[in-house]
């Protein structure tokens, strides 16, 4: 297999250096799997959880700015990068217990959290069953799986987004045969359609996903992530309002209007915010965007 464009420096540990500030790269054992997470800066806990088919490092161009005001925390879900990729678990609510266990092995009481795409639906699992330990929730473009996803559509509609991977990703052992050591295929698929400027994803980070999912098992963790859906879809229904203050960010070419749809019948302390010129992929096509209505939101100080 050829190596990697950047793979001298696409380790976790060097990542987190690039950053400056401190960034460090670690692992725990928590509720019966190994998370690796990545911490830097002060203040009031903020954790911060991706997506498919990402890694903590879609956060890279927001950490530093965030880390001026909070303890930040990046963390690899069960599945993800550097994190164990154990055969079961891959249901929100479970997701949501690591995450919960980690704040504890972390010693932080309660602490803000911040997800996109499927770290969007870990959030808000977290917010539903720790509420004494989450200070606010943030989901950037993505909401929890809900009823109304079991009736997605398999053939395109006009005027509609065709998640073909929802249904790709159900399908067990193909995908991993297909992408083992070509994940770049996909990954630049789904950035040249998802982002609204594919190159914000750029040459590197592009290496760093590739990288983490280039294995079959790393394939099918993440796959498993949508298998899930069907549990979610029903632990969802079991969960009342969000009792903490809600932001809703969504791409203005993604689905802002989706968020708009569902953020407001969460809880009581909702807004939802439309983010310009972007796709799906907002750290990384617009981090300003997101920081200049993340901060107020979490309770920085302001942009230095």
């Amino acid at each position: 297999m050829p190596e990697h464009p950047f793979a001298h420096d696409l380790s976790d540990a060097a990542l987190a250096a690039s950053l400056g500030g401190g960034f460090t790269s670690a692992h725990a054992d928590v509720n019966g799997t190994r998370l690796h997470y990545v911490e830097g800066g002060s203040g009031e806990p903020v954790v911060l959880l991706g997506g498919w088919p990402q890694t903590w490092w879609q956060w890279h161009k927001v950490l530093p700015e965030l880390a001026l005001h909070h303890r930040v925390v990046a963390v690899d879900l069960r599945g993800m990068g550097g994190s164990a990729k154990p055969p079961t678990g891959y249901d929100k609510k479970t997701m949501a217990a690591d995450v919960h266990a980690l704040l504890a092995h972390l010693g932080i009481a309660s602490a803000h959290l911040v997800g996109h795409d499927i770290g969007a639906m870990v959030a808000h699992a977290h917010a539903a069953n720790h509420p004494g330990a989450t200070r606010s929730l943030a989901l950037l473009d993505v909401t929890h799986p809900d009823d109304g996803w079991a009736q997605l559509p398999l053939l395109p509609q006009d005027g509609r987004r065709h998640l073909w991977w929802f249904a790709f990703n159900q399908v067990h052992g193909l995908p991993e045969a297909l992408l083992a050591g070509r994940y770049h295929l996909l990954l630049d698929w789904l950035f040249t359609h998802g982002a609204a400027d594919p190159d914000t994803v750029d040459a590197r980070s592009r290496a760093v996903y590739a990288r983490a999912y280039d294995d079959p098992e790393a394939v099918r963790a993440g796959n498993d992530w949508y298998r899930a859906f069907p549990q979610d879809i029903a632990d969802l229904r079991t969960y009342g309002p969000v009792t903490v203050p809600v932001l809703g960010l969504g791409g203005d070419r993604s689905n802002y209007e989706a968020l708009r749809a569902v953020v407001p019948g969460l809880g009581a302390d909702t807004r939802v915010v439309r983010v310009k010129d972007c796709g799906h992929y907002l750290p990384e096509e617009q981090p300003e965007a997101v920081l200049a209505e993340l901060l107020p939101f979490l309770g920085g100080r302001g942009r230095r």
